[in-house]
């Protein structure tokens, strides 16, 4: 008995070691992005780069088959939350079409500072910001025009962009398209949450929509599938980021400080009100893509933004089986729908 006792100690510190080990690879490993293979006429391109933009250093990704190919660049949402540390469970597609480029903005993700001068995060910086990164995109990849896509609150940066720069641009997509107030957001979710509490006889949710003081809206968009369906919390997101080549530990670890350090300092100069009320007539091509369970930007009020904004030419392309993350939850048919778009 005491042999066996001694093996499975053995064993057992054996196995403690491997998991320590796996562990301190984890903590400790370097970004990196996979090389992607050159094909014959096609130089491919594959990096993650550090450039300074409005004298800050950022992130940004780019992934393609072909550097010819045309540029699409991706605006996150948040504000604050990156999708670069989600893109390689989505964009592989996209890199047969596009040269594909992920940015993670001033004080999100992998460019989260605590030392950034706060009263640089504002949506002015950030439309400026973007407006210089595409300018070096154009230069870099020899094009006069882009694609850009923005999600959620990127949807936002996104429109203020195209309408002040709208001849850097071939094409804008937004995804859970921002549109109303948060007034107007607001009410139309807790009138949501209110509904899927009486249906599913949820009393915790029902007396948290009904009370008159502060409650978390976003718990219970996850709880009952207007963020993301399949799911009741963020932790899917977190588990896919934790998967990211391009993340370290610590730019995991820095995703909610950057939420957190953006949500306070970031003011709202450019425009004032919703989009709705304020962008009205854009001059490029503009694509909605739209779950049709997307309460966090809700999909009615981006349906009713469709309707009144004047472009060259617009489309709303809507995602059955999704809610606020269609490049997630559909990704095949979010590749096909973008491909489309470049034909």
């Amino acid at each position: 008995m005491r042999r066996f006792v001694k093996i499975f100690a053995y064993i057992a510190a054996g196995l403690l070691a491997a998991i320590l080990l796996v562990a301190a690879i984890f903590v400790l490993r370097p970004a990196y992005t996979p090389p992607i293979s050159s094909t014959p006429g096609h130089v491919s391109v594959a990096s993650l780069e550090k450039i300074k933009l409005g004298g800050v250093d950022q992130y940004i990704l780019i992934r393609g088959r072909s550097v010819s190919n045309p540029v699409l660049l991706f605006l996150h949402g948040g504000p604050g939350m990156p999708m670069m540390y989600l893109a390689h469970k989505f964009q592989h597609p996209l890199e047969e079409t596009f040269t594909v480029v992920q940015w993670d903005r001033r004080g999100a993700g992998k460019s989260y500072n605590p030392n950034i001068p706060a009263d640089t995060i504002r949506v002015s910086q950030e439309v400026s910001d973007t407006r210089d990164l595409v300018n070096l995109l154009r230069k870099r990849f020899h094009q006069q025009r882009i694609y850009l896509v923005g999600h959620s609150y990127g949807s936002y940066l996104g429109m203020l962009v195209i309408k002040r720069y709208p001849r850097l641009f071939k094409a804008y997509v937004g995804i859970g398209q921002m549109a109303c107030s948060d007034r107007q957001s607001r009410a139309i979710q807790d009138n949501w949450i209110r509904e899927q509490a009486v249906a599913s006889n949820n009393a915790e949710a029902l007396n948290a929509v009904n009370g008159a003081r502060l409650y978390d809206r976003e718990q219970w968009l996850f709880q009952f599938g207007g963020e993301l369906r399949g799911a009741t919390s963020f932790i899917p997101l977190i588990l896919t980021g934790l998967g990211a080549p391009e993340y370290t530990f610590t730019d995991a670890m820095n995703v909610r400080k950057g939420v957190s350090f953006t949500h306070k300092h970031l003011k709202y100069d450019v425009i004032q009100g919703a989009l709705i009320d304020s962008v009205t007539s854009v001059d490029i091509p503009v694509y909605f893509f739209t779950g049709r369970f997307d309460e966090t930007d809700p999909y009615q009020c981006t349906a009713r933004y469709f309707e009144l904004l004047h472009a060259p030419k617009k489309m709303l392309i809507w995602f059955d089986h999704s809610a606020h993350f269609p490049f997630l939850e559909e990704p095949n048919g979010f590749a096909n729908e973008l491909e489309k778009i470049a034909r």
